[in-house]
């Protein structure tokens, strides 16, 4: 709904949907926290957020592999992909034009961010399959980072970062729905615990046995 709701109202394009003089508002106020040290931070997030996130989305799922977990590889691996396909799909559908001034190159529609649909399906997969409260606030902050570097970027308004993040975790979420307990039980039937548990307990094992 947090999605589908904004992009309803740019594809009718009847006046001036409530929510663009928030996204002027903050538009104008991100134009003055704009430095040479904070530019070389989100050139580095801009890199990151798509590029880099494809790579390691396909990381994890090769290193799930790896670890002897193909369903939740193929879990990674979905959500990964279908987040892309459904952004680049709502893209060419919503149409909606950037913000002027773009400080990095772009050649697709504006709603929703790319880059944050990325890093939201990575963090957020990555938060489930760890089990961690300690992970799920680091995808947090890496997700508000890479919506607040679009922004400041002015590759973005603010509420297509928002809606990029909602789309992806929605997707992810809805993914997760279905492979949860086929996870849970391949998980179990591996080393009878998560991924980071089972690399800890191997770990205190081998301390006590050397002792």
């Amino acid at each position: 709904m947090a999605f589908a709701v904004p992009a309803a109202l740019i594809m009718a394009g009847q006046g001036e949907p409530a929510f663009n003089r928030v996204d002027t508002s903050w538009q104008s106020y991100v134009f003055t926290l704009r430095s040479p040290f904070w530019d070389g931070v989100n050139n580095v997030l801009n890199w990151a957020g798509y590029v880099g996130m494809l790579v390691f989305h396909a990381v994890l799922a090769i290193s799930l592999l790896i670890w002897q977990r193909p369903k939740a590889a193929i879990f990674a691996a979905a959500s990964g992909i279908s987040a892309l396909a459904l952004t680049q799909l709502a893209k060419a559908l919503v149409g909606r034009d950037r913000p002027e001034g773009a400080r990095v190159l772009s050649d697709t529609g504006s709603y929703p961010s790319g880059h944050v649909s990325a890093t939201t399906a990575f963090l957020v997969v990555l938060a489930l399959l760890m089990g961690r409260w300690w992970m799920s606030l680091i995808a947090a902050m890496g997700v508000v980072a890479m919506m607040l570097s679009r922004t400041y970027l002015s590759a973005h308004w603010l509420s297509d970062v928002i809606g990029g993040a909602c789309l992806a975790a929605g997707v992810v979420l809805l993914i997760w729905w279905r492979f949860r307990n086929i996870c849970i039980r391949e998980n179990d039937s591996v080393d009878g615990g998560t991924i980071w548990a089972a690399k800890a307990s191997q770990r205190r094992q081998a301390a006590e046995q050397a002792k």
